[in-house]
């Protein structure tokens, strides 16, 4: 063989060798970008799934809530004197009767109301009022003749406090619950001259029947 082509002999060799080595680096190449795409989407997978993991959680605390604003009242709840809403109940003298606690029902007068007339419903066993005292009591007012209720202190949520036998009040009362021992409930009938007359500037007119439960004296 001669020397030039031997030559051309080694330069195919080496063209051969320069192919098949370009071959196998696109070859690795390929396989490369094969992985990181797959790499890529078991990646992308696995944000999603962190994703939906995370929202589902949230649905999940979201359901809670939602219950408890629902409305789930019972007939319990709705007469609890407890519950959002509803009045107070009165803080009750030590030892008082229980029936303080509840908003007493006054039936009309019979007859004519001639005069004052005190009677005792239930009996405390606290000290007697005085003159001079500021009192506090929870106490429903109607109209003698028909019942008709035209004040309350049940309605408002809490008692009323104030001076008595100093004129600072109906004279029926300042009469009436002198001498009165706290924890009572008493029953006052009250004549139209010893309560508002005939009831000018919208005070109610008449004989009225108030029935006041004396919670405290000082």
């Amino acid at each position: 063989m001669s020397e030039h082509a031997g030559g051309q002999e080694s330069k195919a060799r080496r063209r051969l060798a320069e192919q098949l080595a370009e071959q196998k680096a696109a070859e690795a190449k390929r396989r490369r970008q094969a992985w990181a795409g797959a790499l890529a989407a078991v990646a992308v997978v696995g944000v999603l799934i962190t994703v939906f993991v995370i929202i589902g959680q949230r649905g999940g605390d979201d359901s809670p809530e939602q219950a408890a604003g629902s409305p789930s009242a019972s007939p319990s709840d709705v007469t609890d004197p407890a519950a959002p809403g509803a009045p107070p109940a009165p803080q009750l003298p030590e030892g008082a009767d229980p029936a303080l606690g509840s908003k007493p029902t006054i039936a009309a007068g019979e007859g004519e109301l001639t005069k004052l007339t005190v009677t005792p419903l239930i009996e405390g066993t606290g000290p007697k009022v005085t003159a001079g005292q500021a009192i506090t009591t929870n106490y429903v007012g109607v109209f003698y003749e028909n019942g008709e209720e035209f004040d309350s202190s049940w309605e408002r949520g809490e008692p009323a406090t104030f001076p008595i036998g100093v004129g600072q009040v109906i004279e029926g009362w300042d009469k009436g619950l002198v001498g009165v021992t706290v924890g009572s409930r008493v029953q006052l009938d009250i004549p139209a001259e010893q309560a508002y007359g005939d009831g000018e500037g919208g005070r109610p007119g008449g004989p009225l029947r108030f029935v006041v439960d004396v919670l405290a004296a000082q």
